[in-house]
């Protein structure tokens, strides 16, 4: 984390931080047009492998913070983040 110091160079390593950011979101041409040629059905089960994912490292996240905790606690907890609190 930098601090601030009114430099602009500061700035152009915020600057570059934003340009490296949406860089990271924006999807690749050649990734669009292998997603294009997928059915629904293939870029749903992609996606639910990758929530699938996300859940698995958040429910080790979450256990290796918390070794007292019983899985039901756990799953509770990861369905709360991964809602945004909505549970």
């Amino acid at each position: 984390m930098s601090v601030k110091t009114g430099k602009s160079s500061d700035f152009q390593s915020q600057k570059s931080l934003k340009i490296e950011f949406a860089q990271i979101e924006a999807v690749d041409d050649v990734m669009c047009e292998i997603l294009r040629k997928k059915s629904s059905l293939e870029r749903l089960k992609i996606a639910f492998g990758l929530w699938r994912s996300a859940r698995k490292q958040l429910f080790s996240y979450i256990r290796s913070l918390h070794p007292d905790w019983d899985e039901k606690r756990i799953s509770k907890e990861v369905a709360k983040r991964i809602s945004h609190g909505a549970t």
